[in-house]
């Protein structure tokens, strides 16, 4: 029988990193305790408390006029130090951009993180009309989105349906539309033209067209995507931009074997992570 005080602790670890998981996904402007409560579910004196031991422990910091939520100097250190094993940001930035670059649309790279995936790295294209989809720090079930099912996708079918299988409770309540039907039908259209397409799953005219990116052993590292409108994702653009991303995803994987055992497959008790947030209210659009 677990021990109450480990099970406590547990819960509280796990609600504490789904905490700064979402203060993550608004760091650009910061995130409002009134937004923390709501997407979390969580009481107002749980997350009060659960942010406090974060303070101090130096991973979120107040802005002491706006009383908003950012990530602390703790996290950039720990990304720091962890670059030299998870070296992708980087180099999957200059990808990033190329993409952005050539086709004027929103570009991003993703990677996985056990059952789910998480946006590192988006770049803007020049196109005046955009599909404001992902932002950096965004965590989804892997299916979900193009650049989730182009991971799915790319598993094999035993590793494939026991994703589906553990996501099973969260595509329900966060992503209703998402039934496991549409989405192996998805994973099946995936496989035969060696890309994905999420139609507007979420919201309707927000297109986007995703590939995977391997790891040296063939394993799923994660997908460049890219989000547009509907009118500029038909069948003769898919054509053109899944181009574009499997050459950017064929350089990321060369330069991966350049750098041996430093990126290195996610251990397996990685893989069933709690979930921090996806589909929660206010972030909505995926790309």
């Amino acid at each position: 029988m677990k021990d109450v005080s480990e099970a406590t602790g547990s819960q509280s670890i796990e609600r504490a990193t789904s905490l700064l998981a979402m203060v993550a996904q608004h760091h650009r402007q910061g995130a409002s305790l009134a937004t923390l409560v709501a997407e979390s579910g969580l009481k107002q004196a749980t997350v009060r408390r659960l942010l406090v031991a974060l303070i101090r422990a130096g991973l979120v910091d107040q802005d002491e006029e706006t009383r908003r939520y950012y990530l602390g100097v703790s996290t950039y250190v720990y990304g720091t130090v962890a670059a030299d094993r998870f070296g992708l940001l980087p180099m999957a930035g200059t990808s990033v951009r190329r993409l952005a670059d050539k086709s004027e649309d929103t570009a991003f790279f993703s990677v996985r993180q056990g059952l789910f995936s998480i946006c590192l790295n988006r770049e803007e294209g020049t196109h005046p009309i955009r599909s404001h989809v992902l932002n950096v720090g965004q965590r989804h079930p892997l299916g979900v989105a193009a650049h989730g099912i182009a991971m799915l996708a790319a598993l094999p079918d035993a590793e494939m349906n026991a994703v589906i299988e553990a996501n099973l409770e969260v595509y329900s309540e966060h992503y209703p539309k998402l039934t496991q039907s549409w989405l192996r039908e998805l994973i099946a259209e995936t496989r035969e033209k060696g890309w994905a397409v999420n139609p507007g799953i979420f919201h309707v005219g927000s297109w986007a067209i995703g590939v995977v990116v391997r790891g040296l052993g063939g394993e799923v590292k994660g997908a460049l995507s890219i989000g547009a409108i509907e009118s500029r994702l038909g069948p003769d653009r898919q054509l053109e931009l899944s181009a574009l991303l499997k050459t950017e995803a064929r350089r990321l994987e060369a330069h991966f074997a350049t750098l041996g055992d430093h990126i290195r497959p996610m251990a397996d008790n990685d893989r069933a992570l709690p979930p921090a947030g996806p589909g929660r209210r206010g972030a909505a659009r995926r790309a």
